[in-house]
């Protein structure tokens, strides 16, 4: 069985969907799922969120001359040192160099990264745009049957059931850029469901207005796609076109007492126009029980408001929030500073897993 992908997006940058995306795959593992973070951003968030830097120049160094030009390298270093590569986790764009060069795919895929034993990660690279710039390149093949345009357009949802059938993944979370350009329009419809982040203010108000604009397009186009192809080739691309699962709020400032979200009346002001927002301008067809899942924040507002510095916190020691406080690696420096706050660490537990209980609900009825 296939398992479900799901990716976090708006088109408005800076709303905390990386933090997000980390801690609801850690509080999903927690609770019995089996989670693979594909980062399909170019800035690599997730991926440095995740891994120490060491880590990271590990996985990216070897690959280097790949990246460049895979068959030449394969060819120059011979195919047991492809091989050999294959043996460690490799980036997702190594992964796809073989499709983005119009070779054939690897024998073997390289090992994800395991962050715990239910969560684990495809590290992103800062050359993925190159395989963007090939899927605008033959994007009108497509629309010809041509098998290479489909492959290119289609590789990313593949690799994620290849890799779910080897590793018994039932959720998949594609990480993005808040790009609305060639790489986002395929990754986005090529999922199953999708849920946007919102900081409550004018810009996440304008990303989801941009978002539903493009879904009409991009429907439009993978409508005429799917009349014209063979039901063979039609079979690489998904049975349905992508449905918004829902929203929440994130990383706003708390103040107690104004309203029931305890926004500042600012902030409370465009938290209310969110649905108001998705019900006009994102299609009814591209979206999922608007009155059951999108009439408020998903996760009974769980985790809407921010948690100033603990994220910081979070990344330097690459563990989620409520581990901090017990894991033992503390710098000198930070150890009073968790310890004073700890019980405030460990609360971002019960509220994540509030929020991944919700996800999975609505993922589950896709």
């Amino acid at each position: 069985m296939h398992p479900k992908i799901v990716t976090i997006f708006n088109n408005k940058g800076g709303v905390g969907k990386t933090t997000l995306t980390y801690h609801l795959a850690h509080a999903l593992g927690e609770l019995g799922n089996k989670v693979l973070l594909m980062d399909l951003d170019p800035q690599c968030n997730l991926t440095i969120f995740s891994l120490e830097m060491e880590a990271i120049h590990e996985i990216w160094e070897p690959e280097d001359p790949y990246v460049d030009d895979f068959d030449a390298q394969k060819k120059l270093a011979g195919d047991g040192a492809v091989a050999a590569m294959t043996e460690s986790p490799r980036s997702v764009h190594f992964t796809l160099k073989p499709t983005e060069d119009g070779t054939a795919d690897l024998d073997k895929l390289p090992p994800p990264v395991e962050l715990t034993d239910n969560v684990h990660l495809l590290p992103g690279r800062l050359t993925l745009h190159l395989y963007e710039a090939k899927i605008a390149e033959r994007w009108g093949g497509i629309y010809q049957g041509d098998p290479l345009a489909i492959r290119t357009a289609t590789r990313v949802r593949q690799l994620a059931y290849e890799y779910a059938e080897l590793y018994g993944y039932n959720v998949v979370i594609f990480d993005t850029s808040p790009s609305l350009g060639a790489l986002n329009r395929n990754l986005l419809t090529l999922t199953d469901g999708f849920i946007i982040p919102c900081s409550p203010d004018l810009f996440s108000i304008y990303g989801i207005r941009n978002i539903g604009n493009a879904l009409q397009i991009w429907r439009k186009q993978f409508d005429t796609i799917f009349q014209l192809l063979s039901d063979t080739k039609r079979n690489a691309f998904p049975d349905k076109f992508v449905k918004l699962i829902g929203y929440t709020l994130f990383n706003a400032k708390k103040y107690n007492g104004f309203n029931d979200l305890q926004l500042a009346k600012a902030h409370y002001h465009y938290a209310n126009q969110v649905p108001e927002t998705i019900e006009r301008f994102i299609d009814s067809e591209n979206t999922f029980d608007n009155e059951k899942y999108l009439s408020s924040s998903m996760g009974s507002n769980s985790i809407i408001h921010t948690h100033n510095t603990f994220p910081s916190m979070s990344q330097k020691y690459n563990r989620p929030m409520w581990q901090l406080p017990d894991c033992g690696v503390l710098e000198a420096g930070d150890i009073s500073t968790i310890a004073g706050n700890q019980e405030k660490y460990k609360a971002t537990q019960t509220a994540y897993y509030a929020f991944a209980l919700d996800f999975m609900s609505r993922v589950e009825a896709l």
